[in-house]
């Protein structure tokens, strides 16, 4: 039985790709800051709720503490995230973003996937085939958001492709670290979720797609990339 464990997936493309997990017959533990909506969403997947802040030392430590004893971790799923918005849930761009704001996007989306990932490498490195999959973006790609061609180029924000790019360095990082795991960054597309205010141009399901296929990689799969649902994506 594989056993996954999924950071902020009590809603959005964290639950969609719990549930998907659950009916391939991993154990999924559903990683939500906000207890009773976790474990509302854990009893509607038929998963288990696991109490986690990815912001919150104390917090990590203790779920990592938790997963241990229930008997350990095979794949990490690094989803939760968060972006810069404003008054009217607009995103900030370059002249009105502050350090605060970007240490802020920073603390969940950066430093959320090394607390958690620190955390629980010493379970990951007891399994038999361990995979981590970071959620990133196609926002996080120098060349796309550089290229005026590609709908990245007009993103105004800074925070989050700030973050996700750190994100994509971080998963290379670890790949070559630990290269008998399969860690890889993925970027689902414009989802339709509440982190864009639900103006995504496509469903949850589509957007999981990519998430829940590298999170079933074989110790033959790919490592150390960054993938769309159509392949690899340039940096």
């Amino acid at each position: 039985m594989t056993t996954t464990l999924i950071t902020g997936a009590n809603k959005g493309l964290g639950f969609e790709t719990a549930r998907r997990l659950v009916a391939a017959g991993h154990t999924v533990y559903v990683g939500s800051r906000n207890a009773e909506r976790g474990r509302r969403a854990a009893e509607r997947l038929g998963a288990r709720f696991l109490h986690l802040d990815v912001t919150d030392d104390a917090s990590v430590e203790a779920a990592a503490k938790s997963v241990e004893a229930d008997g350990g971790l095979d794949v990490l799923v690094n989803n939760a995230g968060i972006e810069a918005r404003g008054e009217g849930n607009t995103v900030i761009g370059a002249a009105d973003v502050t350090a605060d704001q970007m240490s802020t996007v920073f603390d969940t989306n950066v430093f959320g996937v090394v607390r958690v990932t620190h955390a629980f490498l010493p379970l990951l490195r007891r399994s038999a085939s361990p995979v981590v999959v970071n959620v990133s973006s196609g926002l996080a790609s120098l060349t796309a958001v550089s290229d005026l061609n590609t709908p990245a180029y007009a993103y105004p924000g800074v925070a989050y492709p700030a973050s996700k790019a750190t994100v994509n360095m971080i998963t290379v990082q670890y790949a070559k670290a630990f290269p008998a795991m399969r860690i890889n960054a993925v970027e689902p597309g414009f989802t339709a979720t509440d982190l864009n205010g639900n103006t995504g141009t496509q469903t949850v399901e589509e957007g999981a797609e990519i998430i829940v296929r590298m999170a079933q990689l074989g110790a033959d799969g790919p490592t150390g990339g960054y993938f769309d649902a159509d392949g690899p994506l340039p940096w």
